[in-house]
């Protein structure tokens, strides 16, 4: 048990108070406003989100009194498990998705783990690819498809001197492997790495998008922080991308075509449901030049991003990511957390409380004013 009584003067009055409001208005219904909440539906991980919810209300409505932050270390075991198998679960949906828009726009396709990472001795940022099956694909949780292969490589950074890499980013991408009517170049999946997820169950308890959305500061920062289950569709031009984002408007899969692929027939199967649809290209792109018809789908009781991208501003970024000045996404999107949590330290410590409960439990707990963390066997 751990107690903290120091206050908090770096705050910003009108800040925090708008950040209450965001908060209850919110929470109405959060799943009808965030990707995140429509995937998280285990019990025992729900239960843990609205505690951390209320817990934060009674911080909110009470910032001098002394709180104590008490949950069973059994069900934060299992709010472990419930998170584990949820991404387990959306992965397996994310690939079979994939399979079905692949199958549906072009003939034949190659399996590809496309991995991005960094020699961690220099900083250098290099690409390999790797031919997998879809037997490999679905066995294997995506970030340890990356792991995996650079646990086994070497970096010579100087004579006799050998350095280990660390994963920046990993995709899955599906190659047609001959010319197609949509002119589709490659369809790439990816999740969010587990603590990058973490991070997200805070960001959506503060109501984090849209505060960068509001603040002029951060708004550069709100494509960073959004999605967990994606696919983008590359194509030549704008105009193909218009079509191919029709197109997947229109499509109905029949029993016949799922099943070839092991997916079991129903309403949420058989159509993509679009929640939201923002079209970046042209007139309507972003001032950093990233262009995207970017969708908010549900499909088989998950929640997925569909972006399709013309091939010239997909080919920038992946270089972008690859060179080793840029700054890489997560950096961008660890930017605006910080920036946050300047303002609002409880958001940071929420941050630094979910990362000791499921990646450091062994590690010092975070600690807070005003906050005494008990956590009972």
């Amino acid at each position: 048990m751990q107690s903290f009584t120091s206050t908090n003067p770096e705050s910003s009055l009108n800040f925090n108070e708008r950040i209450v409001l965001d908060r209850q208005s919110d929470r109405r219904d959060p799943a009808a406003n965030s990707p995140l909440w429509m995937a998280t539906q285990k019990p025992a991980l729900n239960e843990l989100v609205m505690y951390l919810q209320d817990f934060r209300q009674s911080l909110d409505q009470a910032p001098l009194d002394q709180h104590q932050f008490q949950y069973s270390r059994l069900k934060l075991e299992q709010a472990r498990l419930d998170f584990a198998d949820m991404i387990r679960s959306g992965e397996s949906r994310l690939h079979r998705l994939s399979q079905l828009i692949c199958t549906s726009f072009v003939s034949n396709y190659l399996l590809r783990s496309v991995i991005i990472g960094e020699v961690d001795q220099t900083g250098k940022r290099f690409t390999l690819t790797q031919d997998i099956s879809l037997e490999e694909l679905l066995s294997t949780i995506d970030i340890d498809l990356g792991t995996q292969q650079l646990k086994r490589l070497r970096f010579q950074v100087g004579p006799n001197q050998w350095s280990t890499a660390s994963l920046v980013a990993n995709v899955i991408d599906y190659q047609p492997t001959e010319p197609n009517e949509y002119r589709i170049h490659r369809i790439t999946s990816r999740i969010k790495a587990e603590e990058e997820i973490w991070n997200k169950v805070v960001d959506e308890i503060f109501g984090l998008d849209g505060i960068v959305g509001r603040d002029k500061e951060l708004r550069r920062y709100s494509r960073f922080v959004k999605d967990i289950f994606g696919i983008k569709i590359v194509v030549g031009e704008q105009d193909d991308a218009h079509r191919v984002q029709q197109a997947l408007q229109a499509l109905r899969w029949d029993a016949t075509s799922l099943a070839r692929l092991g997916i079991e027939a129903t309403e949420s199967t058989a159509r993509l449901e679009f929640i939201e649809v923002k079209d970046y290209l042209s007139a309507y792109r972003k001032q950093s030049g990233w262009e995207a018809i970017k969708s908010v789908v549900h499909w088989s009781n998950k929640t997925f991003e569909i972006q399709i991208q013309p091939l010239r501003n997909f080919l920038r970024e992946r270089e972008l990511l690859t060179k080793e000045s840029h700054t890489s996404f997560k950096a961008n999107r660890e930017r605006a957390r910080e920036r946050v949590a300047e303002r609002l330290p409880l958001f940071k410590f929420y941050c630094d409380l979910l990362r000791w409960f499921f990646l450091t439990p062994h590690a010092a707990p975070p600690v807070y004013p005003s906050v005494t963390l008990y956590i009972y066997d």
